[in-house]
């Protein structure tokens, strides 16, 4: 089966919270209020948990308890809510994946550390929506998921990787493709703004740089997770052109910085993001 093939598979088996699709047509809509917005939200008691405690958490440091959905929205802003609401959405919506067939907390630990780097070079390099790219990096690998569920011993196969095979090289390898072309493909069909699907598209190319400089950020929050996670397999800045990233403002002193930060917020984020770590309604 191609990417795509997978893809349609799993849109019939995966289903997004209806909130997802309401808050995007509201964010769509000229007249739409933050109230609107908020009563979406609140009409779901597992999403709005999610949105009070991501605001009060180690990510945002607000001085004050945020205890309600509106003001969430006026102290993050309409889209950058959005994006998280997403992530829970996607999440969740892969939360009965079977922990037998590959190393699930792992999955999530690698995930959520590339969203981390990927929302801090954001933030480091001043972007205007550096949630975007945490979305980005927490779902960029959603197809091992698919793969999971759909083909699970061509999941275990893919698994494989090792010192001397990359994850990229085995994927290539086995499907012909990656897993992040399956994910680009699943959220178009789920209706994802084209930005995600596009960034995720370009994540696992990490030989072919592109143009774009959220698709570099991606590239490089891909490499560096990947060898925080597997560091007994990868040094830390293997495979990664320290010079090319100097171009776009990002030093080996920044890169440490994210490093450490993300690593400081890992475990607290596994805590919002992991779908083991949900409380459910």
């Amino acid at each position: 089966m191609k990417e795509q093939d997978y893809a349609h598979r799993a849109d019939d088996i995966f289903v997004l919270p209806e909130a997802v699709t309401k808050i995007k047509q509201l964010i769509d809509d000229q007249s739409a209020s933050i109230d609107d917005i908020a009563n979406v939200i609140n009409f779901d008691p597992g999403i709005m948990s999610q949105v009070l405690k991501i605001s009060n958490s180690a990510l945002y440091r607000f001085p004050q308890a945020i205890n309600t959905v509106t003001k969430a929205i006026q102290l993050i802003g309409t889209q950058s809510v959005y994006d998280l609401v997403l992530a829970y959405g996607v999440a969740n919506a892969f939360k009965t994946i079977d922990s037998n067939v590959i190393d699930l907390d792992k999955f999530w630990r690698q995930s959520i550390c590339c969203g981390l780097l990927a929302r801090n070079f954001a933030e480091h390099l001043g972007l205007k929506e550096p949630e975007k790219l945490f979305v980005c990096g927490l779902l960029h690998n959603l197809g091992e998921l698919v793969l999971v569920k759909l083909n699970p011993n061509m999941a275990k196969r893919c698994a494989n990787n090792d010192a001397k095979n990359r994850p990229l090289s085995v994927q290539q390898q086995n499907l012909g493709f990656t897993y992040a072309q399956v994910s680009a493909a699943l959220l178009g069909l789920w209706g994802i703004p084209t930005d995600i699907s596009q960034i995720i598209l370009h994540t696992h190319k990490e030989t072919e740089h592109s143009a774009e400089l959220e698709h570099q950020l991606m590239q490089l929050s891909y490499l560096l997770a990947m060898n925080n996670i597997d560091s007994e397999y990868y040094a830390k800045y293997q495979d990664i052109n320290l010079e090319y990233y100097q171009d776009i403002g990002l030093n080996q002193v920044a890169m440490d910085n994210a490093l450490d930060e993300s690593n400081l917020q890992l475990m607290g984020a596994m805590a919002l993001f992991s779908p083991t770590a949900f409380n459910l309604f």
